[in-house]
């Protein structure tokens, strides 16, 4: 890739991937759980200074960092905001490798290691050359998995504190190859929503099921109905997902005991906003009514966690440019399908324009190719260089330096 090997911030990260692997690999040692990401956020912090950043803000949104890098121009003018996430996944490792956890447990089965690396790596370039007016503000990130991190910090003044014009961000994805950058103008990700079903019956004895109300029998037929919901409700060329996922009831020590109460819990995926209102209305309808027919009753709580990620077009536009300035446009995918999976920087998106890319990084040997939340799962850090060069371009072309300020 000639575009890539020409790129200064490439070549001078690629010259680093050594300190920079050996960095992401004590990240990988040391996994901490969202909000409880101390040593991490110790360590970024520390080498945050060894970068020379010129501003460095700890305890955003309980256990985030944010450093500020000022261009040429000095403190003032435009901002953009560059983010990744920290936290690690409760999750045993299955790795035999150096580098592996040390926290029997816990894991980082996300690459959230990989991705703080990239972003410190943008860091000590940018506080090394400054080819750029107005600020870069760096945005490390707790608490993605689940805890809503992103939303916390917003809660705690980030936007306020640094009003960034745009925001972006970036996650390795160990489907696409190596070299290989992808996104989109509009949903990169979708809502994920929570959903819990209790059915209530009356117990009684297996032998005697006249005489009871069966949950188990309710939670089967709600099971069924529940895949026509989106067949039978959404239009066809919208997309939506509604998974049960597990069911708990009764005591598999009691065969001829009818319980009282069946639970199940699942999760709910759209992209449209009145999307994710129809199928929790349709949802709602559909199980009272099934447990009413049946002589019982049901409570469903649904609970809306994380919204849609959606990439605005300008902003999506302008970091395809930027990728494709880096590995050519035949490297950059630009009509990448959205995933029904889920990220909480979609809260970021909601408040500021901006894009989420995805950096492939499986490579030709098999290597990085392990499906992310796996226990065998490993980041790829020959995109190290790669992924750090991309955060700095974002920067530099975002805000190119004027001819009186580039000698």
């Amino acid at each position: 890739m000639q575009a890539l090997s020409e790129n200064g911030a490439y070549r001078r990260l690629f010259a680093l991937r050594g300190e920079l692997t050996a960095l992401r690999r004590e990240l990988h040692a040391m996994p901490e759980l969202g909000f409880q990401e101390t040593r991490t956020a110790a360590r970024v912090v520390e080498a945050l200074r060894l970068c020379g950043v010129d501003e460095i803000h700890t305890g955003v949104g309980r256990t985030g960092v944010v450093a500020v890098i000022h261009g040429r121009d000095g403190a003032g003018g435009r901002q953009i905001g560059l983010r990744a996430d920290m936290d690690a996944l409760p999750l045993l490792e299955d790795n035999e490798v150096p580098w592996r956890s040390a926290t029997p447990g816990l894991m980082h089965a996300c690459g959230h290691d990989g991705h703080t690396t990239m972003l410190l790596a943008a860091a000590r370039y940018l506080a090394e050359t400054r080819r750029f007016e107005g600020s870069a503000v760096l945005i490390f990130q707790p608490g993605e998995e689940g805890y809503a991190g992103a939303r916390e910090m917003i809660q705690d003044g980030l936007f306020e504190r640094f009003p960034v014009e745009s925001v972006y961000a970036m996650h390795n994805w160990p489907l696409m190859p190596a070299g290989r950058i992808g996104l989109n103008a509009g949903a990169m990700m979708a809502a994920a929503d929570q959903v819990e079903i209790v059915l209530q019956g009356r117990g009684g004895h297996g032998a005697h099921p006249h005489l009871a109300v069966d949950p188990v029998l309710m939670a089967g037929h709600v099971i069924t109905a529940v895949q026509s919901l989106v067949s039978r409700n959404v239009a066809p060329l919208d997309q939506a997902v509604v998974s049960l996922c597990a069911m708990q009831a009764g005591d598999p020590g009691a065969f001829s005991v009818i319980p009282r109460e069946a639970r199940l819990t699942g999760t709910v995926r759209t992209f449209r906003p009145e999307v994710q209102q129809l199928v929790e209305e349709r949802l709602n309808a559909l199980v009272e009514s099934l447990a009413l027919g049946f002589g019982g009753h049901a409570t469903v709580n649904y609970k809306r966690l994380y919204p849609a990620t959606i990439n605005s077009a300008p902003e999506a536009a302008f970091a395809a440019r930027v990728a494709a300035s880096l590995v050519g446009e035949a490297q950059v995918q630009t009509d990448l399908p959205p995933s029904m999976g889920s990220e909480d920087f979609s809260f970021m998106l909601q408040v500021k324009p901006g894009a989420y890319l995805r950096i492939g990084q499986a490579a030709a040997d098999g290597s990085g190719a392990c499906s992310l939340h796996n226990p065998r799962y490993d980041f790829n850090d020959e995109i190290l260089p790669l992924g750090g060069a991309l955060f700095a371009a974002l920067v530099e072309q975002g805000l190119p330096l004027t001819s009186s300020l580039s000698e």
